[in-house]
């Protein structure tokens, strides 16, 4: 697969070009699980044929079908809450309830009394574990019955304790002036553009953005749902602190630059930044033009699931819009992206389109929207509330448990506050007051530093857990010594850091030959660097689309790096991706003491 998305980075994918047959589309019940239960059932959203079914529940995730939950008694109610913390577990602090559905999958649906009946006792169980329940859809049924006969879905979410809240990052990605900063300006600020670009200007952090109307620099951008799904943001003069407080489900937007000169500060914010979902924003008047392919490229080759939004429909008569929604279609289905696309036109497609998003790779839904007249804008609202976190309860607690691992995105320096470092907690704990070290520097030291205090979404925060962004402030500890790349990690770790490492590459495009000697910029999770080709095994040179090890030398200082890691190297219309197959690990002297630097930092 990864050979193909050189299409998509060399402008080779031809409009109406033959797609194929999609295969593995991982629809509703797509590919079995283990003990002959399929993975994860999914609604199909539209109505069944007699018999109608869903795939077999399945004992993992946070879904779960019931028949009916009429007047249960004392034993078989706490049985039910027990199960429901489970599942609520499993899904980070929501859960699905579909109601009316046999284990089986059997859409058996129920009376409108036995219904509502069986909502009171969700709703008494949800009060039981501190939730609230949310009806997303109900659906008539035809299943050997005079009487009609519905089935409900509900969505069960935990009111957060401890701000611990469900957090999921969204990097917006698309064209120049294809409206990106204005619709996560209505979307956060709770008010519609006036069609000049009022709705962005609170996003832009420069003058020049400001002048320019371009975003140049990442910026992040918090919506909040509460526990029923309502929409928590700062229309009603909420601080950042404030929506935090009210909000169980957190979406944080990366606002990624548009323009072809910006395209670093665009690779960095996608592969350092760790987005568990990325938006494709395409202006419905101009199409796919500019860098909206190579933007769709880049979220391919580094596996970031994407879901499109047409823009500006305001602009244009249906029949452009159609045009464009086709065109997209279209290369969504070639083989280079081998997507499914699935078109959004009303609520009960959103529900369906953010449940089978999370579930299979290959669904891409589509909106249609306007930022102006505020058209659909509720449907897209409706997909973020209920779209569920890629990672279950299971695989966060294993992470938690390896030693702790912080990824410097950016660094700060806050007045009466000192040092203040960003980026995402890779693995492990930290907590307020934990000493760690941080590096490697230009000579491969790792320096001792204490985490003082810790804040996510600009809210005072105690603890971190593996897999959340947030900001350390670290007191006296001198900035100079800092720089994006580097990592902190808990003492006893022994960071692998290295100048020379293997990867298995595929070159996506190069417009001539790719040699020994060439000089590429190296992204590799937050580590941003130049290398130079030093050999390429096997072969003398390299062309579009071929695949190679090949061993990369940093110019500049030695980083910290892992096997396995995904990676990605451009330069000028130069491209390809692969992953760390091999490090050259330098060896540190551990409890060294740098007498340079000063007293307070130890090096290792």
């Amino acid at each position: 697969m990864d050979s193909r998305v050189s299409e998509l980075f060399g402008g080779c994918c031809r409009p109406g070009g033959g797609g194929g047959a999609l295969r593995g589309r991982g629809g509703p019940g797509a590919g079995g699980g283990s003990k002959g239960k399929k993975k994860s059932g999914r609604n199909r959203g539209g109505k069944a044929n007699n018999p109608p079914y869903l795939p077999p529940e399945a004992e993992d995730g946070n879904i779960e079908y019931k028949l009916k939950l009429v007047n249960p008694s004392q034993y078989r109610f706490e049985h039910l809450v027990t199960q429901m913390k489970w599942r609520l577990q499993e899904g980070r602090g929501e859960a699905v309830y579909q109601i009316g559905v046999e284990d089986n999958g059997l859409l058996v649906g129920l009376s409108e009394e036995e219904m509502r009946a069986s909502l009171k006792t969700l709703r008494r169980m949800a009060e039981k574990v501190g939730a609230d329940i949310t009806i997303l859809r109900e659906r008539e049924v035809d299943y050997d019955s005079d009487v009609p006969r519905k089935i409900t879905e509900v969505l069960v979410r935990k009111v957060p304790d401890n701000q611990q809240f469900l957090d999921l990052r969204v990097a917006v990605l698309g064209n120049v002036d294809s409206g990106k900063s204005t619709l996560l300006g209505v979307l956060t600020q709770g008010e519609l553009d006036n069609g000049r670009g009022r709705a962005r200007l609170n996003l832009f952090r420069h003058l020049h953005e400001i002048q320019s109307g371009r975003t140049s620099s990442i910026s992040f951008e918090i919506l909040g749902f509460n526990s029923k799904g309502e929409v928590v943001n700062y229309s009603d003069s909420r601080t950042a602190e404030e929506i935090c407080e009210s909000s169980s489900k957190m979406i944080t937007f990366i606002d990624l630059a548009g323009h072809h000169k910006y395209l670093k500060t665009t690779i960095f914010g996608l592969t350092s930044y760790c987005p568990d979902f990325a938006m494709l924003v395409v202006s419905a008047n101009t199409g796919i033009a500019g860098t909206t392919r190579e933007h769709l490229g880049l979220a391919m080759a580094l596996k970031v699931p994407f879901f499109i939004v047409v823009s500006k429909v305001d602009l244009c008569s249906k029949a452009t819009v159609e045009r464009t929604v086709k065109q997209l279609e279209r290369i969504l289905k070639q083989p280079g992206c081998n997507k499914l696309p699935l078109l959004v036109n009303s609520d009960d497609d959103a529900v369906t389109a953010a449940q089978q998003f999370a579930q299979s790779p290959n669904i891409t839904p589509i909106f249609t929207l306007s930022s102006v007249s505020g058209e659909n804008l509720d449907l897209l609202k409706v997909f973020l509330n209920i779209l569920p976190p890629l990672t279950n309860s299971k695989e966060q607690e294993e992470l938690m448990q390896q030693l702790t691992e912080f990824q410097v995105d950016e660094i700060y320096t806050v007045p009466e506050v000192g040092t203040v470092v960003g980026g995402t907690l890779s693995s492990g704990i930290c907590r307020e007051g934990e000493s760690l070290v941080v590096g490697p520097t230009d000579d491969g030291k790792f320096l001792q530093l204490k985490v003082c205090s810790i804040q996510r979404n600009r809210s005072a925060c105690r603890v971190l857990r593996a897999g959340q962004a947030a900001t350390l402030a670290l007191g006296p500890f001198d900035r100079s010594l800092l720089r994006k790349g580097m990592v902190m990690v808990s003492p006893e770790m022994n960071p692998t850091i290295c100048s020379v490492f293997e990867a298995e590459i595929v070159l996506l495009f190069h417009a001539t030959t790719f040699r020994k000697g060439f000089q590429v910029t190296v992204h590799v999770g937050n580590v941003r660097q130049t290398a130079i080709v030093e050999k390429i095994h096997g072969k003398d040179k390299l062309r579009t689309g071929e695949k190679a090890v090949v061993r990369f030398r940093f110019i500049k200082h030695p980083e910290y790096l892992k096997i396995g890691a995904k990676l990605l190297f451009r330069e000028g219309v130069t491209k390809g991706i692969g992953h760390v197959t091999d490090l050259q690990a330098i060896t540190t002297e551990e409890n060294s003491l740098d007498e340079s630097l000063g007293p307070g930092h130890l090096t290792f």
